[in-house]
């Protein structure tokens, strides 16, 4: 049962972590140092916001679930 649970939170977290938006927008602007904006505090709306907190949820999960099969 936990195996089934953290393979589909496995799963979930993969997809989750893939759709959200690039801070840098292009790996040569972290080396040339091109995006000012890469370090700077931006508020997160919508879509982003709910991507960004379902991440976090998702990781928790993910390490309880790890937990409670080390530990069983």
């Amino acid at each position: 049962m936990l195996e089934t649970i953290l393979l589909i939170v496995s799963i979930l977290l993969i997809a989750i972590v893939l759709l959200q938006s690039s801070k840098a927008s292009d790996s040569s602007q972290i080396i040339t140092g091109g995006n000012e904006s890469l370090f700077q505090n931006v508020k997160e709306r919508g879509l982003e916001l709910f991507i960004s907190r379902m991440t976090l949820f998702l990781g928790i999960v993910f390490f309880i679930v790890s937990f409670l099969l080390f530990v069983k």
